[in-house]
């Protein structure tokens, strides 16, 4: 090893100065390894260091001196090329530590990345921000260590402060990437699980602090830091994506089971969900689960809505790759996953997204399109490109990352809008003086386009609640492009039908079937959500009048008739044992109820429901198309009954799979009840909800002969009997 002589003097102390003031932009200009007619010069920044020098790939080592506050520099004349080299620094310890150097680096994302991005077509965005765990190959052997990079267009100056540095704001100043207004820096020997944030200083001279908003993992609120992620999970679900790829969701069957996993069983991790909760609903008999919010929020009434961190999910139950093992259960066992996401709003926590570099940058600076006044809640300025990329990068990452089968995307109808939720003169019209939101409608069509061209038989969901045309048609049609949409007007008709007495239900029968003059105007899902038992509303249960008896045989007489409905079928958890008390997120649902045998047998009759409903493609075959429905009897008023068919693909008269469907609202029992049905022999009750009662009869099983005479403009006719707040499914006989 050969010590050479070194002079130590830098030229221009501007950018030392700016360096110790911590508004040095371009640091490395400044610090790291420079050739130049007088040689090879290192500047390295180390505080209280008693000496430091700089050891090269060809064994030369240079002696470093020290300038001021902590920064040491040398230039050695004789070394006239780069070279990989090491610092040997020396503290009051004696002892000379082996230290690389994050100043020798060069940037680790390309100008393409950088292009794509402030274009908004980086798909792939998590990949080049956020922190990233990268191994380099070197004349002095393998370097690991952790990428930094985040968009700060408007930032003086960007530093990443964390466990690595004692969280010191000097240490590690990022570089400007030029006009892409990205900041980032190469910290070698930095690992997984280590704290960081940025030290962003803005135009004024004042330095916010932030987490990441591509952080992969973060700490638990209240605490704020982001934590370096590498995932080493290993997928098992081959299988299940194969499946999934191969069919067509829209027209298969879709019973969702909506979590909220926190308050589902309290306490439970991801890892102890992976059992729990996989083993209940695949008993069940559910196709999906619906995950409220997953990705990282502080506050826990938000239920997941105000949301922090759009590529982290929440560590309150475990890690990310905790979470793949959820998914991956799920998947084994069948279950595909369908994740709430919230691209409408986002917290305001100051040390998140909110003010980013000092100004407005992912919300819109105007308040008037930037400020949800019914959530309070910053809104997504989507005219930029940058920020609308962030958002379909972080759909994509969800399907891609954590093989989500299906995203609900939250309150559509207030990101369609420009004036929801405003009075006017609090909004702005958009460039033709209307009220719709053209940068929103983008924004989900291209979400919607390149979610369902990059990952076959996943589904998209929209929660839109107004007339918008379009919402499930193709985005080549001009049409929005999400899969489903969730049928509101069905949901409040059917719970103000189910909240009238039933003697006065006849007055609103209408309620009841008026969604079926819209059923097939877009792809539907029938959704009883957390939404409908929370804030007063009551629990599914005590939406109905009457006694507690009357009330569970409303209940299961009506979720019967949802899941004959047309449309998929979505229900909040406790709903399926019919939880008495309305959800309330701290706390567990009563588990204890299924002790009872009265809500232990609507336990049993979702089962049953479930399995008949996977068995019988006429339940969901047609699911959008009115072909696979037909009224017998949609005007029966006078005894709160409605009758209907339900049809699968085939010749309607021979072998189309079919199936008659009656419910009686009114509580009196209708002996018999005369249906007409289209074929002849016997039709054999698959399913009755009145024998769902403890100690109570069942007709399921019974087979009823046909008569050949024309009833409800069917060639034949059977006699039902159909006892008060109940539904019975009927199929032909040897079906």
């Amino acid at each position: 090893m050969k010590t050479v002589r070194t002079t130590a003097q830098l030229g221009d102390l501007g950018p030392l100065q700016a360096f110790i003031e911590g508004r040095n932009g371009q640091p490395h200009d400044f610090l790291g390894h420079h050739l130049g007619p007088g040689g090879l010069t290192i500047t390295a920044y180390r505080p209280l260091a008693k000496s430091v020098r700089a050891r090269l790939s060809n064994g030369v080592v240079m002696d470093l001196g020290h300038v001021r506050d902590g920064v040491w520099t040398g230039t050695a004349p004789e070394v006239t090329t780069t070279t990989d080299y090491r610092l040997l620094v020396a503290w009051d310890d004696g002892v000379e530590h082996e230290q690389d150097d994050p100043y020798r680096f060069a940037p680790t994302l390309g100008e393409l990345d950088l292009h794509l991005f402030n274009e908004g077509r980086h798909e792939r965005l998590w990949t080049i921000l956020g922190s990233h765990v990268r191994r380099y190959d070197g004349p002095l052997g393998e370097v690991q260590g952790v990428s930094f990079a985040v968009w700060a267009p408007r930032a003086k100056a960007v530093h990443v402060i964390g466990d690595f540095n004692g969280w010191d704001r000097i240490s590690h100043p990022m570089r400007s990437l030029g006009q892409s207004g990205v900041w980032e820096l190469f910290i070698p020997g930095a690992v997984a699980g280590m704290n960081y944030q940025y030290a962003i200083r803005a135009k004024k001279g004042n330095v916010v602090v932030h987490t990441d908003p591509m952080a992969q993992r973060t700490e638990v609120a209240p605490k704020q830091a982001a934590i370096v992620y590498e995932s080493g999970y290993q997928w098992s679900d081959d299988e299940w994506r194969t499946h999934r790829a191969a069919e067509n969701p829209h027209n298969g069957p879709m019973s969702a089971y909506e979590v909220h996993l926190g308050s589902w069983r309290q306490g439970l991790s991801y890892v102890e969900l992976a059992e729990h909760l996989v083993n209940y609903v695949k008993d069940l008999g559910f196709t999906h689960v619906e995950l409220l919010p997953v990705m990282e929020h502080p506050f826990v009434p938000s239920w997941g809505y105000h949301v922090t961190n759009y590529y982290a999910p929440t560590s309150r139950f475990g890690t990310p790759d905790d979470f793949r093992y959820l998914v991956d259960r799920l998947h084994q066992n069948g279950i595909g996953v369908i994740l709430d996401w919230v691209p409408g709003h986002f917290a305001t926590d100051e040390w998140a997204l909110a003010r980013f570099d000092g100004k407005p940058l992912y919300e819109h600076p105007d308040p008037r399109k930037g400020w949800h006044p019914e959530w309070g809640s910053f809104i997504f300025d989507l005219g930029r490109p940058e920020v609308r990329n962030f958002l379909v990068a972080n759909a994509l990452y969800w399907f891609e990352e954590f093989h989500a089968d299906g995203l609900r995307v939250d309150g559509v109808a207030s990101m369609l809008y420009l004036d929801y939720s405003r009075q006017p003169g609090e909004w702005i019209p958009n460039s033709y003086g209307g009220r719709e939101n053209l940068e929103a409608v983008q924004l989900l069509q291209e979400v919607n386009g390149t979610a369902y061209r990059q990952y076959p038989g996943i589904v998209t969901v929209a929660e839109e609640s107004t007339s918008w045309s379009g919402v499930t048609a193709t985005t080549e049609k001009g049409g929005l492009g999400f899969g489903f949409k969730w049928n509101m007007g069905w949901m409040n008709d059917a719970l103000r039908y189910l909240g009238q007495d039933p003697i006065f239900r006849q007055y609103h029968h209408s309620s009841m079937t008026f969604a079926l003059m819209y059923a097939f105007s877009e792809n539907f899902v029938l959704p009883i959500s957390h939404d409908e038992v929370v804030h007063g509303k009551g629990s599914l249960l005590r939406k109905s009048r009457g006694t507690r008896d009357e009330q569970l045989a409303t209940l299961r007489a009506f979720l019967a008739y949802m899941w004959a409905h047309p449309g998929k079928q979505l229900i909040f958890m406790g709903c399926e044992f019919a939880q008495e008390s309305e959800w309330a997120e701290g706390r567990s649902l009563d588990w204890w109820l299924l002790d009872q045998p009265a809500h232990y047998r609507v336990h049993a009759q979702v089962k049953d429901m479930n399995q008949i409903y996977r068995d019988h493609r006429q339940m969901w075959e047609y699911d959008n198309d009115p072909a696979g429905f037909r009224w017998l009897n949609a005007d029966d008023a006078s005894h709160n009954t409605f009758a209907f068919l339900r049809y699968g693909s085939g010749d309607r008269g021979s072998d189309a799979p079919v199936m008659a469907v009656v419910t009686n609202f009114s509580g009196m029992t209708h002996e018999p009840y005369r249906v007409g049905v289209p074929r002849p022999g016997g039709w054999r009750v698959i399913l009755d909800t009145a024998g769902y009662r403890p100690d109570s009869p069942s007709s399921a099983g019974v087979v009823i002969p046909a008569e050949s005479q024309s009833w409800d403009n069917q060639p034949y006719a059977i006699n039902v009997t159909v006892p008060g707040l109940s539904t019975v499914w009927l199929v032909p006989e040897g079906a």
